[in-house]
């Protein structure tokens, strides 16, 4: 006589008010399972990586202040006139320190001083306070 023998002839119980389970249900019972709820995002956060902001140098500085003043000549001569310009800006991130730097290129339609904003014909702003340089891309100065 092997192990077990005596009840492998028997069938599985059955009860009249507990409907047998199905398969699918039942094998979900053995799939793996978040321990730690959120713990994979924590994670990922913490292994996303962000540039530091770094200070702009008295020539940077003075090299934007002169193209905004460029800008802000030729959009009071001809209201008309929209250059292509292309600006490199920091966007501070909203989790961590730091943050990344990106580039528009685009039209631009004006520059508000009173919100300090450079204010594109597709509607996008750009704060000049985060702006690093801005370039013509229609060739001119």
């Amino acid at each position: 006589m092997s192990r077990y023998d005596d009840i492998r002839h028997l069938e599985r119980p059955q009860y009249p008010d507990l409907p047998p389970m199905p398969i699918h249900d039942r094998a979900a019972q053995f799939s793996p399972f978040a321990a730690l709820v959120g713990y994979d995002d924590a994670v990922a956060e913490t292994e996303r990586l962000t540039d530091r902001r770094r200070e702009m140098s008295e020539e940077e500085t003075r090299e934007l202040n002169e193209m905004l003043q460029v800008l802000t000549e030729r959009l009071a001569e001809d209201p008309k006139d929209h250059p292509k310009i292309l600006v490199l800006y920091f966007i501070p991130d909203e989790k961590k320190s730091g943050g990344r730097y990106e580039e528009k290129e685009g039209t631009i339609r004006t520059i508000d001083t009173y919100h300090r904003t450079l204010v594109f014909t597709d509607g996008e702003t750009i704060p000049i306070d985060v702006s690093y340089s801005i370039r013509m891309k229609d060739g001119t100065v």
